[in-house]
């Protein structure tokens, strides 16, 4: 009898355990990582101690608990798509796992989003650091867009949002709405006639503003590209809408570059065994990434910080490390502005 009653006792724990471990979440060990590396403000890093993030990375146990140390870090940014590229991640990562720590994440990601926005719909490139130039409306490597882009998949419940809590619903429509605000408020003016946008901006004054050395004040042409393409997607488009893309529009064809590429190259004479060159094509149209404001002439800078009109003035390291030239608004051109303008019957 007592046999019989060890072999049930051993049975009904087998079973136990086993049902306890199939009862475990899945995960996710790219998500697994992103959890360590979240701060405690909700946003991510793009890296730490100059050293870039890595989230395929197999951590040791020691740089998990350093990692996960540094959670009170206020090096949250939405720059080089930080926290971007976490949000969206980690929702997919609930939806193949339906491991709920990841969707929590995602939406603790989402309300630094929310917080992260000034009054005038703007945001920051980082939060809450605002050192430098880091505390100023951020266009630059499409920052503030892809705010706006997982904001509006919020906000709409689309394309794998439907998941998330249905309380950040309303202030992330909210936040796009002041956000498309911003965008119309900072579109630049010259001689009464919209053009393009900056890529950074006074947090206060809402005018234009110079990032780093190399990234001065004029119109942006990749920048401006996606902003236009954000705000083509904007169904019942207003009034205001249809003019910023309408003039946006006629600003890149009035400033692009035919016949020539920008392509980077071998070249073992420069000090980076690289470098950046302008070629004759003739079948080639290009943008510069920077152009003057009022007259529409292209632009580059060095890490000294001076205005140059020729990129071979640049210094080698930024002159072959920086997209001074590129095809940005090509399929707006091409494609999108002429099936756009057709159906809200833009003139």
């Amino acid at each position: 009898m007592k046999r019989l009653y060890q072999l049930v006792i051993a049975l009904v724990l087998s079973v136990s355990g086993a049902f306890a471990q199939n009862t475990q979440p899945a995960t996710d060990p790219v998500a697994e990582n992103m959890l360590l590396y979240q701060r405690n403000v909700g946003g991510w890093p793009k890296a730490v101690g100059e050293v870039k993030v890595d989230y395929n990375k197999t951590l040791t146990e020691e740089q998990k608990a350093a990692t996960k140390a540094g959670t009170n870090r206020i090096d949250a940014t939405i720059d080089n798509a930080a926290t971007f590229k976490e949000i969206n991640y980690l929702v997919n990562a609930y939806a193949k796992t339906n491991n709920k720590t990841y969707l929590q994440s995602a939406e603790k990601g989402i309300r630094f989003l929310l917080k992260a926005q000034y009054a005038n719909g703007g945001w920051p490139q980082y939060y809450p650091d605002s050192a430098l130039y880091r505390s100023q409306i951020t266009f630059n490597d499409d920052a503030m867009i892809h705010v706006m882009q997982i904001l509006d998949n919020v906000a709409n419940r689309a394309k794998g949002f439907e998941v998330v809590d249905q309380a950040l619903v309303a202030p992330s429509a909210d936040a796009v709405k002041r956000g498309i605000d911003c965008i119309l408020k900072t579109q630049a003016k010259v001689d009464g006639k919209l053009t393009a946008w900056n890529q950074q901006y006074d947090k206060r004054t809402l005018q234009p503003v110079a990032a780093r050395k190399f990234e001065l004040v004029g119109l942006s042409a990749s920048e401006s590209a996606s902003i236009v393409e954000f705000l083509m997607h904007v169904p019942s488009p207003s009034a205001d809408i249809k003019q910023a893309v309408k003039s946006a529009v006629a600003w890149f064809d009035a400033v692009k570059l035919t016949g020539y590429r920008f392509d980077h190259i071998q070249d073992d004479k420069q000090p980076t065994k690289r470098d950046g060159v302008l070629v004759d094509d003739p079948s080639s149209v290009i943008w510069s990434r920077y152009y003057e404001i009022g007259t529409n002439r292209p632009f580059f800078s060095g890490r000294d910080g001076v205005k140059k009109y020729n990129l071979t003035e640049v210094e080698n390291e930024r002159r072959q490390g920086y997209a001074w030239y590129g095809t940005w608004p090509k399929k707006i051109m091409v494609k999108d502005y002429a099936t756009w303008a057709k159906k809200y019957n833009v003139n």
